[in-house]
């Protein structure tokens, strides 16, 4: 259970560099990007094809990133220069991805279990510390389990999951940043004031893509392969992660709401885990449980908010009649 549990966690802490790509998108631009779902999977098989070709992991990664900006950037040119509804001009880059993905690794799977991953780097050079040892047998001393042997890719994960958080809290903070909020907010009184909006426009969907794809490339090497298919449901995934951090972190700010999708990520990933234990349900389920879940998250605030609704409007409904009752 608890090595299940980790495993979550860790999965979890990868995709929330996803989710916050869909949430650039979705919650600040108000741009329903369905290009994530093969952003994604391009990450994945540039980071793969890179490393299977001699390029060094760390390398592989970040051009697993730019990848995915490039793809962004294009959905932004067919919505924006294009005049294509931005609905369809994710939907149609999404589909060009998928033979583009094919193209790019030859075949619709591609392995890396003899290849070496940026994680499988991390974990020789934390072995190389000595601090691996050190704190498992500071938890044995104590009576505790030991952590698993991964336990270092999840605290690395973390950091750089953070680092990302921040950079983006940051970002939406600039000028720029603020300029993208504001499209998303009324992009026609940004016009109006002589902003280039198609260019914020096509940065923003790239720098969204971006994270897609970067954490496209770090579950390919996580997980060991790269797969023509593992975009699919991406974006549901991404807006469970967005819904679930919303609904129990709010978003009062950026700096909360952004950290509200990381956690969100981790809970969806930790609920979905869950949820497979039980006897009834096989891992062809998930998408059944994952749309579940998304249901769920949308209907329980509505429902929570409606009888905060009543509740407040019967309080008012007796404080009237009490204030009647006085004055007779």
């Amino acid at each position: 259970m608890f090595i299940s549990m980790f495993g979550a966690v860790e999965s979890g802490i990868i995709y929330a560099i996803m989710a916050l790509g869909v949430y650039l998108t979705f919650r600040v631009l108000d741009f329903p990007d369905l290009t994530v779902e093969g952003s994604f999977v391009t990450g994945a098989s540039v980071a793969a094809y890179s490393i299977v070709s001699g390029v060094p992991p760390l390398m592989a990664t970040i051009f697993a990133a730019i990848a995915g900006f490039i793809a962004g950037c294009l959905t932004g040119v067919l919505h924006t220069k294009g005049k294509i509804n931005s609905l369809l001009a994710g939907i149609l880059m999404m589909t060009a991805l998928y033979s583009i993905n094919l193209r790019i690794m030859g075949q619709p799977t591609l392995s890396l279990l003899n290849e070496t991953t940026v994680f499988e780097q991390l974990e020789a050079l934390w072995a190389s510390t000595g601090i691996d040892s050190l704190f498992n047998g500071l938890l044995s001393s104590i009576g505790l389990e030991q952590l698993p042997g991964t336990w270092s890719i999840l605290l690395v994960m973390i950091i750089v999951t953070i680092g990302i958080k921040l950079l983006t809290d940051f970002f939406l903070k600039t000028e720029v940043g603020l300029a993208l909020r504001a499209i998303g907010d009324n992009k026609k009184m940004i016009r109006s004031l002589s902003a280039n909006t198609d260019s914020l426009i096509i940065a923003g969907v790239g720098i969204s893509n971006a994270f897609v794809a970067l954490a496209g490339g770090l579950i390919a090497q996580l997980g060991g392969f790269a797969d023509v298919n593992m975009g699919l449901g991406l974006i549901v995934i991404g807006l469970a992660s967005i819904i679930i951090g919303e609904a129990l972190f709010g978003t009062k700010t950026i700096v909360r709401a952004t950290l509200a999708v990381i956690l969100g990520a981790v809970i969806y990933r930790i609920i979905v885990t869950l949820a497979l234990r039980v006897d009834f349900l096989e891992t062809g389920d998930m998408k059944l449980i994952t749309a579940i879940i998304v249901i769920i998250a949308l209907v329980t605030p509505k429902i929570l908010q409606s009888r905060r609704e009543k509740n407040r409007r019967i309080q008012k409904r007796n404080q009237l009649r009490a204030g009647g009752k006085s004055n007779a």
